[in-house]
């Protein structure tokens, strides 16, 4: 067999034995059957011989030919000790795997059932007909508490995605040292902004405050200052604090705590940009005319002194009623009224702007979890977008897409956020989806001119959010718009943004939280200060490719995580429910069953064996389910009531019933 016709790729396992394998440069995955798959275990490396061409609407079979390497070797999961044994089992929390590890009684480490453990993998099994089955063998390496414990269900997530939690003792320390008030030194060479009005605007229990707006008008143009917490100054390239920050990537915020990239000393401390005291920023200085255009910028090192620590809350009160800074609790904003209302008029200027050029507004509704000191979910429902949290978005878009212009321009290495044209496939498959419910989109070329094939306009994304702004499919119909979509992520190559329909754009606004942007920082000092010379250029060149690639996996790792505490403590709070009737829409159909999503953001299952009164069948080409005697048909974006039957932790899943009224229907 000549080893061109092989692929290598990574093995994704099913509960069920079968798996598939990601291959680079393919949009589908590989299909390998449960008797193909050799051995493979959860993303592991593998070499995979493709069979046949694909089928129309199936996903080409492949079989497993080589293991090159494992990319699991740890992983939590409950322990379960054998009665009247020495040994036990720990089964994974990981759903997708199959087969529970053995863990013989010498490698417990004294583990009862019920703990959760992390264990460390010594050997991968068998599942080979001819050398008979071999469960995966381990030794327990940490034991993290009993599954009852509080904060043990969280913990066990931030261990099984290897996110890093404590700070060794050479990063706390260096930490320490630089992480001085400003000094007179420190203020040489910056642009004095000390008497700029600037306020932050964040929620109410933000600690790291990374950046701050300032906004006037002289009769003609619009003064725009975005100022970030100039990181750099205290995070060296290659230091301790530097490896530590890029080892990690992105800070994680869990549902119940912050997983910081830096040590708090610094994101909560000297950068963060609190009221009253002297910062060292970096500031994007516009000029922005009446229509919302950027004529000019600046990008300078600076000094900063934050007038005010505002929240979403209170600004948006303000600018709802003005009227309110005349009362005793807010006449203390009074001095900044006329900032707010000024802010407010330029980011609808901005927001509109972006919507004539065709950038999407996603206006999903986030998620907000309330947890009491036990850490169970007492209340879940969307968080609140509101006028102020769009102006911070709104400025922040602005900086970011000015400073990445600026330097595509100067041809120097730079790490952008790009956002590639979704595939034509996915895009025709959402078009049929949402045309079964009454919407249509029209594919474009790149001018908004309509073609009979290629690519989708953004422009005409943005006008299907718009028609269901406000309907109760909004927030369904959004997400599969996102769904259909290329997922965004760093390069060092400019590729554009498609959801933005922007040519440049990068992460400039949170170095304290990203990776990203305090590499771009270092760039853009080091051009300030005419550093930037051919041997430091070639140097970023050199970096910036891997720099790039490992942000966006430990991005993706932190949004999973996030994505995984959200889930868990929705089933917690769905299971002291019970039997308790709710309203929502089918977000999904599926073989299977229907997806409903409740208007608190909670998503659950009806499986096809629980719809009443007729067999339901799947109608893969309208997206429908139907009844077989009597034509009723459940589609997506339908309002359903539904009951709470069951919900299952370990695999974090809801299962709903209909209520009594929508059986009779």
């Amino acid at each position: 067999m000549a080893n061109k016709e092989l692929l290598a790729g990574t093995f994704i396992s099913n509960s069920k034995g079968f798996g598939f394998v990601q291959v680079d440069g393919y949009a589908e995955d590989f299909y390998i059957p449960a008797e193909k798959t050799h051995d493979a275990f959860h993303l592991d490396q593998v070499l995979i011989l493709p069979e046949g061409g694909p089928k129309r609407g199936q996903r080409r079979t492949a079989e497993v030919m080589e293991i090159i390497g494992h990319g699991i070797t740890r992983l939590v999961g409950t322990f379960d000790q054998a009665k009247n044994t020495h040994f036990g089992f720990v089964i994974p929390d990981l759903a997708k795997l199959e087969q529970d590890i053995f863990v013989p009684g010498e490698q417990s480490m004294g583990a009862v059932s019920g703990h959760k453990v992390v264990v460390e993998i010594i050997s991968y099994g068998s599942r080979n007909p001819r050398s008979g089955f071999r469960s995966p063998e381990g030794k327990i390496v940490e034991i993290l508490g009993h599954v009852n414990d509080p904060g043990v269900d969280i913990l066990s997530i931030v261990k099984g995605f290897d996110l890093p939690t404590a700070f060794g003792e050479a990063v706390l320390n260096q930490a320490a040292r630089v992480a001085k008030p400003v000094s007179d030194a420190d203020r040489q060479g910056r642009a004095d902004l000390r008497d700029v009005r600037m306020v932050t605007i964040d929620g109410e229990d933000a600690k790291d405050l990374d950046d701050a707006v300032s906004v006037s008008f002289d009769g003609q143009f619009y003064h725009l200052g975005v100022h970030i917490a100039d990181v750099t100054n205290y995070v060296q390239e290659n230091s301790a604090l530097d490896r530590e920050a890029k080892r990690r990537g992105t800070s994680v915020y869990l549902v119940d705590r912050v997983i910081p990239m830096l040590p708090h000393v610094l994101c909560n401390g000297i950068c963060s940009l609190n009221a009253g005291e002297d910062r060292l920023a970096l500031s994007c200085l516009m000029k922005i005319d009446e229509s919302g255009r950027i004529t000019d910028h600046e990008i300078v090192e600076s000094v900063i002194r934050v007038d005010k620590r505002m929240s979403y809350t209170v600004v948006k009160e303000l600018l709802e009623d003005p009227k309110l800074i005349k009362t005793k609790e807010y006449e203390q904003y009074a001095f900044l009224m006329e900032d707010f209302l000024l802010m407010e008029k330029l980011a609808r200027l901005l927001r509109e702007k972006r919507r004539e050029r065709g950038g999407i507004d996603f206006d999903l509704p986030e998620c907000k979890i309330t947890l009491d000191e036990s850490g169970r979910p007492t209340e879940i429902g969307p968080y609140d977008r509101n006028e102020a949290t769009r102006i911070i978005e709104d400025f922040m878009l602005a900086a970011n897409e000015t400073v990445a212009e600026h330097f595509f321009w100067m041809d120097a290495p730079f790490v952008y956020r790009v956002h590639e044209a979704p595939g034509e496939e996915k895009f025709r498959t959402l078009s049929s989806m949402i045309g079964n419910m009454g919407y249509a989109m029209k594919t474009t070329d790149r001018f908004g001119n309509k073609v009979g094939s290629g690519e989708i306009h953004p422009k005409e994304i943005q006008k299907l959010l718009d028609k269901i702004q406000g309907t109760p499919e909004e927030a369904m119909i959004s997400r599969m718009v996102l769904r259909s979509m290329k997922q965004a992520k760093y390069s060092d190559v400019c590729l554009g943004h498609f959801g933005l329909a922007v040519k440049y754009y990068c992460h400039f606004t949170s170095p304290i939280r990203r990776y990203p942007d305090l590499q771009i920082h270092r760039i853009i000092k080091d051009q300030l200060r005419g550093r930037l010379n051919e041997k430091r250029m070639e140097h970023y060149r050199e970096i910036l490719p891997g720099v790039a690639e490992l942000s966006s996996k430990l991005e993706r790792r932190a949004d999973d995580a996030e994505r995984e505490t959200d889930k868990l403590k929705k089933v917690q709070y769905m299971a002291e429910r019970i039997g308790e009737v709710f309203e929502g829409v089918i977000s999904g159909v599926t073989g299977w069953g229907l997806y409903v999503e409740l208007y608190n953001t909670v998503e659950g299952m009806i499986h096809v064996s629980k719809l009443p009164g007729d067999y339901y069948f799947y109608q893969e080409k309208t997206g429908e389910m139907v009844g077989e005697a009597t034509g009723r048909k459940f589609v997506l974006g339908m309002p359903v009531k539904i009951r709470v039957d069951e919900c299952d932790e370990v695999a974090k899943t809801i299962d709903f019933s209909l209520a009594e009224d929508e059986e009779s229907e």
